[in-house]
């Protein structure tokens, strides 16, 4: 039997047509749901939670959006972070943002925190090199269930963040796990080990 490939659509028509849904992003003009479990949606509001008290205790210009886009122009993508840090000193440039919440450059995004489900491939190879690209100077890979492939979490396979640094064109990685503290440079004074977000 052979199987029709998807129908394609554009990042214009995805944001019409399921801009407010939380359940779709579009990868290549493909939609592609997402179906959070319970514990993905802990871990996603325990980070949030997390990086709001450091914004406010530091004081800055920052905040996380409940939705948002991240659309890269010239592509027919358009992502659906869990969590996303927004500059708002920035958001004057978004062409779009005061129309709908969608996010074009990367120099209005601070931070983003994907949390992993079962679509893993995504968040260690395709938006590592999408974020890289867009020029995002942090993004977290929170894999609570050790499911990432070892050649991004090692052996065994146990729960890991792992946070990119941008540096240069590139990120550099560090992973986390057990009682490990993470380290932010978005964040440096942030209190958190990995266990403790692991606890869901």
């Amino acid at each position: 039997m052979v199987q029709s490939p998807p129908k394609l659509i554009t990042v214009n028509e995805f944001i019409t047509q399921y801009g407010d849904s939380d359940n779709y992003e579009l990868i290549d003009g493909e939609l592609i749901k997402m179906e959070p479990t319970g514990p993905h949606e802990q871990v996603s509001s325990l980070i949030g939670r997390k990086l709001n008290v450091e914004i406010d205790r530091q004081d800055l210009p920052y905040f996380i959006p409940h939705r948002c886009l991240i659309k890269l122009l010239g592509t027919e993508t358009a992502f659906r972070p869990d969590v996303i840090v927004l500059d708002h000193t920035q958001l004057i440039n978004e062409p779009l943002w005061q129309q709908e919440p969608v996010i074009t450059l990367g120099k209005s995004i601070k931070l983003i925190a994907e949390v992993v489900s079962t679509n893993w491939q995504n968040d260690y190879a395709r938006k590592i090199e999408d974020y890289a690209l867009l020029g995002v100077p942090e993004y977290w890979i929170i894999d609570y269930l050790g499911i990432g492939g070892r050649e991004y979490i090692g052996r065994p396979k146990q729960p890991t963040i792992t946070i990119c640094k941008l540096v240069g064109d590139e990120y550099q990685k560090q992973l986390f796990q057990n009682n490990k503290k993470l380290v932010s440079s978005m964040f440096p004074h942030l209190q958190l080990t990995a266990k403790q977000v692991f606890i869901v």
